[in-house]
């Protein structure tokens, strides 16, 4: 647990800093910004990217670990491993390119230009390069590394936004001539442009673990791609259960605008406070970086003793309801960190910090099919939550907009959640301790409605934010103060 704990650590110094930054700066975008509806258009931009990189790592990341623990020559799982996925990402390329301009009008309208798509595709490629010599950096137990790597391609991505938002304005005043090209109207062309810089470098940061011999093994991929097909459904199934609604709701939302314009409006709004949310996000990942090599780690050892795996899960919970009763204890703080404009979707906070928690828990419970290597499992349980958002969304997007997208990634996240544990509890019994995790929702849920109703019923800001604190207090000392002793075995 000790280790667990010290790497997910310098792991969400990795994962966790990064999207923290980045998060600062897709907040700092809706001040720079001069149309709600560019949010818009950028949320669903990223809600591609989120997709296709699944699609072009096909599970392989998760792959590399299975066979790199279990092989005798992890070099020749990597250099395998990364000459697929080259292969894949170079035939994508180019079949992107023959595409390029009736897939812009089909995802956007005249609001997707063809060049937005082109910078995507770029933007793509490289990343998904990246995604083994990253893999092997976790592997090879090299946290710091990727860590600094991680972060030096946000600071970057920051650095270039900051040269065209806040440079090139006073630029222009002193030089006319020279940054006429200049305009706030473009400002999502310099956004895709700072992230494009940003992952050239960062590919180029991380390409020393390419120095490798170089073979290919087919009998060896053909293991592994059996093993990791069941992932990419998985994995394509599960991002599309958080990203399918800023996919789709240009598509559903009642608009005879061509350019879309009111779609992109409300996708705006919501994507901006989902933002608000993407603190949960942050940290299922960062746990997420540390805990997928642990397990395989922790199962090479032919160790039976499964309850650390328990104990992982329920720690996770704790923590993930102190997170939420802070996010909302504090919303009042932390709402003006978007502009005023954006306020009035405040109200999906809560339900999409709930939804990542359960996703976060359902991330937790699905060792057992990684572990006993029924990986289809996952495949069908992410497909039934993919079903129940795309229904929700389908149904509800043009009645409800952006609160039917809210509510169907709840309710999605909730039903894999449940199924993944009684199908786990049958295939692979861990010892949850459900007593502990139950007793402590449930008192998270009642702190809650303290919360809601200081929102309702007291006016003065000052007296809401100490009520809410000493709510957050009574979950600190119940929960976290008698939980928080580890214990290791001499």
């Amino acid at each position: 647990m000790k280790t667990l704990a010290k790497e997910t650590l310098f792991y969400g110094i990795g994962s966790v800093l990064p999207r923290l930054l980045s998060w600062l700066l897709s907040l700092y975008w809706a001040f720079a910004l001069p149309e709600v509806r560019d949010i818009g258009v950028l949320t669903n931009f990223y809600a591609w990217v989120a997709l296709l990189q699944v699609i072009l790592t096909y599970g392989m990341e998760t792959g590399f670990f299975r066979y790199a623990n279990s092989e005798k020559d992890p070099a020749r799982v990597f250099s395998t491993t990364f000459i697929s996925i080259a292969s894949t990402t170079l035939l994508f390329f180019f079949l992107a390119l023959a595409v390029l301009k009736p897939a812009a009008f089909a995802l956007g309208g005249t609001a997707m230009k063809p060049h937005y798509l082109l910078f995507l595709v770029l933007i793509l490629c490289f990343d998904v390069l990246g995604s083994i010599p990253f893999a092997n950096l976790r592997f090879k137990q090299r946290p710091i590394r990727f860590a600094f790597i991680k972060v030096a391609n946000v600071v970057l991505t920051i650095l270039f936004n900051l040269f065209f938002f806040l440079a090139c304005p006073w630029l222009q005043t002193k030089f006319p001539d020279a940054f006429s090209w200049f305009t706030l109207e473009r400002g999502i062309d310099y956004i895709l442009i700072s992230n494009l810089a940003a992952s050239v470098i960062q590919f180029l940061m991380v390409s020393p673990e390419l120095r490798v011999k170089f073979t290919f093994d087919k009998a060896l991929l053909r293991k592994m791609l059996k093993y990791s097909f069941p992932i990419l459904i998985l994995g394509v199934a599960g991002i599309l259960n958080q990203t399918v609604d800023k996919i789709i709701f240009p598509m559903l939302y009642p608009d005879a605008d061509p350019d879309k314009a009111n779609a992109f409006h409300e996708l705006g709004i919501y994507g901006q406070n989902f933002k608000i949310a993407v603190i949960m996000v942050m940290f299922t990942q960062a746990f997420r970086y540390a805990f997928e090599p642990f397990i395989f780690a922790r199962n090479r050892q032919a160790s039976d003793d499964r309850k650390p795996f328990g104990e992982a899960t329920r720690y996770f919970i704790l923590f993930g309801l102190l997170i939420f009763l802070l996010t909302t204890g504090y919303i009042d703080i932390i709402k003006y960190l978007i502009p005023e404009r954006f306020h009035v979707g405040l109200k999906v906070v809560p339900i999409v910090l709930l939804g990542e928690l359960f996703f976060g828990v359902y991330f937790n419970l699905s060792l057992w099919y990684k572990l006993t290597d029924q990986t289809k499992w996952g495949a069908y349980m992410s497909l039934f939550g993919f079903g129940i958002t795309i229904l929700i969304n389908v149904l509800f997007i043009p009645r409800y907009g952006y609160m039917a997208c809210a509510w169907a990634s709840f309710i999605a996240n909730f039903a894999m959640m449940v199924v993944s544990y009684f199908l786990g509890q049958k295939r692979y019994p861990i010892p949850y301790n459900l007593k502990s995790a139950g007793l402590s929702f449930l008192l998270a849920m009642v702190l809650f409605g303290g919360i809601t109703l200081t929102y309702r019923h007291v006016d003065a800001l000052w007296v809401r934010l100490l009520i809410n604190t000493a709510l957050v207090g009574v979950y600190v000392a119940a929960v976290l103060g008698r939980n928080l002793k580890l214990k290791t075995k001499n």
